[in-house]
């Protein structure tokens, strides 16, 4: 058996990461949602995301279930009544 190479060294530890990114997400992952948006729909969550200064889109999602999740029942068909 010879030693590892630093190449094979790093190769073998970026597969050990990525197994592991792999387990915490299958343990923390309830389901992926993809979701397709118009161009006046993602032009809004832009929007949104730079009037509350979020950079990624899924913590933008994340945020506003929970602030719905919040909400009394008439506050939320309010909020989500087509306009």
């Amino acid at each position: 058996m010879s030693a590892l190479t630093p190449a094979e060294r790093k190769r073998q530890q970026r597969a050990r990461d990525k197994l592991r990114q792999e387990e915490r997400e299958a343990l923390l992952l309830s389901r992926r949602i993809t979701l397709d948006l118009y161009h006046a729909t993602d032009e809004r969550l832009l929007r949104t995301m730079q009037r509350v200064d979020i950079e990624e889109e899924q913590d933008l999602v994340t945020r506003l279930i929970h602030a719905a999740d919040r909400l009394d029942d008439a506050a939320l068909q309010k909020l989500v009544a087509l306009p």
